[in-house]
């Protein structure tokens, strides 16, 4: 009978170096050590953890690297070049939504960048 959990081919899986579990074998070693980063904010505010929260909270981290500001349209853009398909709504309730929890703040010109207790939170001074 064949049994899934049983290499047929006579090869031990823990004996073969690929079949390893380190997060550097699929290459998101970084991306993972980044959203740990960010689910700990997070958590830090009382929020759940989502793809949609990781996926704005990076993109705006990226654009204040790069010394940019995005708004709504220049998040939801971000997000579509990922082949994250949201919607514009959904990306702009989101903002909202961090922004309402102090994680995020709405600048005069309509842009989002993270608040001053998120990013002592991230650099972990908080």
């Amino acid at each position: 009978m064949y049994n899934p959990q049983v290499p047929t081919d006579g090869h031990s899986k823990a004996a073969d170096t690929h079949y390893g579990n380190d997060a550097r074998a699929f290459g998101n070693a970084p991306e993972q050590q980044g959203n740990q980063r960010i689910r700990h904010l997070l958590k830090c505010f009382g929020l759940r953890t989502s793809l949609i929260r990781l996926k704005v909270i990076d993109a705006l981290l990226t654009a204040a690297d790069n010394q940019r500001t995005l708004g709504v349209r220049g998040v939801h853009s971000h997000l579509l070049e990922l082949g994250i398909p949201l919607s514009f709504l959904s990306v702009r309730e989101v903002l909202k939504r961090l922004c309402s929890e102090g994680v995020i703040t709405l600048n005069a010109d309509k842009s989002y960048s993270l608040h001053e207790e998120a990013a002592k939170v991230l650099e972990g001074r908080a």
